[in-house]
């Protein structure tokens, strides 16, 4: 039972982390390169922020990944 409350811990931290990088890509980022970016228009918002999940959730399966390890070793 300990294990598995360590690994619904380290999910809980890494969600809380991925929120925070959401939340400033969404706040600083996406805002500035819709400025350099006007000429995909209304677009830009939904295929940045697509990116950004998208890039979020390979580095949080990435890590996931590497955390738990293979079960055969």
């Amino acid at each position: 039972m300990g294990e598995r409350l360590k690994v619904f811990a380290f999910v809980a931290i890494l969600g809380f982390f991925a929120g925070i990088v959401a939340d400033v890509t969404a706040t600083y980022v996406i805002p500035a390169l819709i400025a350099i970016l006007p000429s995909l228009g209304a677009l830009t918002r939904y295929i940045l922020s697509g990116l950004a999940g998208a890039f979020l959730t390979l580095i949080l399966v990435s890590v996931w990944a590497y955390v738990t390890g293979s079960s055969e070793t």
